[in-house]
């Protein structure tokens, strides 16, 4: 397992971190360490499950950091970015 860390700036509030949690929290390979406003700690068993998780995040409506694209959050309560 290897630990990454990964920002996510529109993760602010409870909601979002719910929201975060909601996406990733089915795939297989992940476990996650630390869920906080606009950071998550993960250990992932390769690159490749990395890939989806960052995907799935994106998914979900938050831009993880390192990423250029510009990508809004789609938080419905409008509680994020």
């Amino acid at each position: 397992m290897k630990n990454v860390e990964l920002s996510i700036p529109d993760m602010q509030s409870a909601h979002c971190q719910s929201r975060v949690n909601g996406a990733i929290k089915d795939i297989d390979g992940i476990k996650v360490e630390k869920l906080e406003a606009g950071k998550l700690s993960v250990s992932v068993e390769n690159d490749e499950v990395k890939e989806e998780l960052v995907e799935a995040i994106e998914k979900a409506g938050y831009k993880v950091g390192g990423d250029d694209s510009e990508k809004a959050s789609s938080c419905s309560t409008g509680c994020c970015g």
